[in-house]
This record gives C-alpha cells, sequence and structure tokens, in this order.
C-alpha cells in the first residue's frame, strides 16, 4: 500500500480511522482506500451518513456563530477530526478574528493536518490528547496558553461522544470538563441515536456493526443519556433537538428535507 506523501510516519494505514472516514463521507480527499471501503461498507445499511455529516456540520456553524453573539469568544473542539472546509476556526474567525481555538484529537492523521492547516495562525492550536482523559486536555501547554479557563469558552464535543463506551464513562468526562469551565460557558453536542433515523432498529445496526468491526464501536444513546452530559448547563432554546431543527436560518420544512438529517440530537448548554 503506497503511503501517501501527507500522511504522517508511524501511523497504521492499513486500519480504517473514524476521522478520515467523516472526512470521505464530507467530500474529503485526506483518507485512505481502507477508510473509503469501511464508510462504502456502512453506507450499504445507512445511506445517508453523508447527510447526517453535513447536517452536523452544519448545526457546528451555527453553533459557533451562537456563540460569538453570546460573547464566548474561545474554542475548545475536542475530537476535532480532519480540518475540512469551514471548521471552527475559520467560522468564527471569519466574524471575529480574536477569536481562539484549540482542537483536540487522538488520532495522529488529523493532528498531522490541523498543525498543516493551522500553520501562521497564532490564534488556533491542535493538542494531542483523549477526551477519557480530561486533566491531559486541561494540563495540555498548548491548550493552557491559548485558553484562558477563567473566562467563558465554548466546548464543542460535536459527533465524538458517541465513540465513547459507558465503560470508558464519558458522562464522568464531560462533568469534569464542565467542573474546568467558568461560568457562561457553553457545551455544544451532537450524538448518534437510533431515534430519528429513518430505518428499523435492525437495519440501522448494520452499520453500527461496520464501527463495531474496526474496533471504534458506534454507541446510539437514547435522548434521556444524550441529555445527561448537559447536567449542570441550562439548556439553551430549543433544547435538545434534531439537528436541523437548532435555531434554522430558515424555517425547516421537514417534507423538503434529506430524512436521514433528522437523526440523532443536537443541543447548546449554557453553564450558570
Amino acid at each position: 500500500m503506497e503511503r501517501p506523501a501527507w500522511a504522517p510516519h508511524g501511523i497504521d494505514i492499513s486500519v480504517p480511522s473514524v476521522s478520515r472516514m467523516y472526512d470521505f463521507y464530507l467530500g474529503g480527499s485526506h483518507n485512505f482506500e481502507v477508510d473509503r471501503e469501511a464508510a462504502r461498507k456502512a453506507m450499504e445499511f445507512m445511506p445517508g451518513l453523508p447527510k447526517i455529516m453535513q447536517a452536523n456540520r452544519a448545526f457546528m456553524r451555527r453553533a459557533v456563530r451562537f456563540a460569538l453573539d453570546e460573547g464566548v469568544t474561545q474554542f475548545l473542539d475536542i475530537g476535532s477530526g480532519i480540518p475540512t472546509f469551514g471548521n471552527v476556526h475559520e467560522v468564527a474567525q471569519a466574524i471575529d478574528p480574536r477569536a481562539k481555538v484549540a482542537y483536540v484529537d487522538h488520532d495522529p492523521v488529523a493532528v498531522a493536518h490541523s498543525q498543516a492547516v493551522l500553520e501562521g495562525n497564532d490564534r488556533a492550536v491542535i493538542a494531542a490528547a483523549d477526551l477519557r482523559r480530561p486533566d491531559e486536555i486541561r494540563d495540555n501547554p498548548d491548550v493552557s496558553k491559548l485558553l484562558d479557563f477563567d473566562r467563558p469558552v465554548a466546548l464543542l464535543l460535536v459527533a465524538v461522544l458517541h465513540f465513547i463506551e459507558d465503560a470508558d464513562e464519558p458522562h464522568a468526562a464531560v462533568a469534569a470538563l464542565r467542573d474546568i469551565l467558568a461560568p457562561g460557558s457553553l457545551l455544544i453536542v451532537t450524538h448518534a441515536s437510533y431515534e430519528g433515523i429513518p430505518l428499523t432498529r435492525e437495519e440501522a445496526g448494520g452499520a453500527v456493526g461496520v464501527y463495531k468491526d474496526i474496533r471504534n464501536p458506534l454507541v446510539m444513546r437514547s435522548r434521556d443519556e444524550v441529555g445527561r452530559f448537559f447536567d449542570g448547563y441550562e439548556m439553551v432554546e430549543p433544547g435538545l433537538v434534531a439537528m436541523p431543527d437548532w435555531r434554522p436560518e430558515t424555517p425547516v420544512v421537514q417534507e423538503n428535507e434529506d430524512p436521514y438529517a433528522f437523526s440523532g440530537f443536537a443541543g447548546v448548554g449554557r453553564k450558570a
């Protein structure tokens, strides 16, 4: 297998990666055949996966703009993946050039790409760290140098919590991150769920099985389980909803939308 020039040394390009699969769904070019193969296999069961990812990105951009409207100019994006067009720093810094963005990911390909994309941007950094170890994120020198945790921060956990199994205590990790944040901080979350998917649970389960096979289990949680991540936050209107229904720029006419866009949940909470 030929290693592309952009692939960092020391990574195993024979194993699929969820961040590179996500890049493929969004039409990016930073993925390998092994990622495309796994993504296409998942799409055999759930053909609307690219549409779900697009709805996810559109929500993220609206949530970033909302944060800036609220006066929050610091962003901590954990599980940030490969920085495709319209990422957090591009959206935020186009509106407010003073906005600061710390990306965090544990995938070496995502980290290497982010370093290349962010070169010369002194208000954005990428740190290699894992959501399951919140202290490592807080204590990371690049993160702590850029962000002032005594002031509000928008914490983005977009399409990442569903890759953390219950045994790894995702709710405890999110609570630990909340405790680091100043009052007025925002929590921005999207999460996969069987609720809203225009398939039976069995049909959708085929796609979930693909992620299990590549040892990146996709954990589908109920609305109530996703809601628990917002413990200690006040939900911002309209609460925990399907991604297109969260503060759309134009009224959502369900019949005109791809039904896959309404899979899973999105929400924003404010720390009191």
